[in-house]
């Protein structure tokens, strides 16, 4: 198959994952191609690309992250034809909660109460529960959503009593602090909130960390999920309304 516009891209990030893998001695995290201000042209050449490398082979479809609900609702919409996984990442309004829990395979931004009821009483009954992360501000950021480390449990076990929801793990988005070793301690924090939650909930499979600027850290402090846009789009264009 001849290379498409994104293939390259696509096979140099995988080869960051498989290298900084290695090198950690860690399996190679799951890839979410983060699409959030792409056009739905962009996210098919996408999945083609991932087909095409055999990216899918142990995943259940392409999956695709964005951080607006309207715009992932539209993409979806012209891409109905294409089997695809999408993440909601971005930060989720109340008043958002019902389209995102019809339309989204994964919330990746829980981090309050009201969020995991609302959430669970807007999932279909005909659809499988949905995939759950809790969104950890791992820094104490005053700029960024997610609850303090100290509040996880709590937040894990409210998602976990609902039927309608299936807790998978944490989400965090550490500062792009320019000393390594300051963002190395906060993947090696996260890593430690994720071993801790998963000796409570067996089901609990997935760490979310890590974006175009920062995988091989992330990889090495035991991600198995990382978030790539840039890397494999290019600079973002223009922002959609929410």
């Amino acid at each position: 198959m001849p290379d498409s516009l994104y293939a390259q891209a696509l096979r140099d990030v995988l080869q960051r994952l498989s290298s900084a893998a290695a090198a950690s001695g860690r399996p190679r995290p799951r890839l979410l191609a983060v699409s959030k201000t792409q056009p739905a042209t962009a996210v098919a050449e996408m999945a083609a690309a991932l087909h095409a490398m055999n990216v899918t082979a142990v995943a259940p479809a392409p999956a695709f992250g964005e951080n607006y609900v309207q715009e992932a609702l539209a993409k979806q919409e012209a891409l109905a034809s294409e089997t695809l996984e999408w993440h909601l990442i971005g930060h989720l309004q109340s008043n958002k909660a019902r389209e995102a829990a019809t339309a989204f395979d994964w919330v990746q931004t829980v981090d309050r109460d009201k969020l995991v009821a609302a959430l669970a009483r807007h999932r279909p009954d005909d659809r499988p529960p949905l995939n759950v992360l809790v969104q950890v501000n791992i820094d104490d950021e005053a700029s960024k959503h997610g609850c303090a480390p100290g509040e996880v449990p709590a937040l894990a076990a409210a998602i976990a009593a609902q039927p309608r929801l299936l807790l998978r793990g944490l989400m965090a988005i550490p500062a792009p602090h320019p000393d390594v070793a300051h963002r190395r301690d906060a993947f090696a924090r996260m890593k430690a909130l994720f071993d801790a939650l998963a000796g409570q909930y067996p089901q609990i499979d997935t760490l979310s960390m890590g974006m175009s600027d920062d995988i091989e850290l992330a990889v090495a402090e035991g991600a198995t999920m990382v978030r790539v846009g840039t890397a494999l789009f290019g600079a973002r264009q223009r922002a959609q309304d929410s």
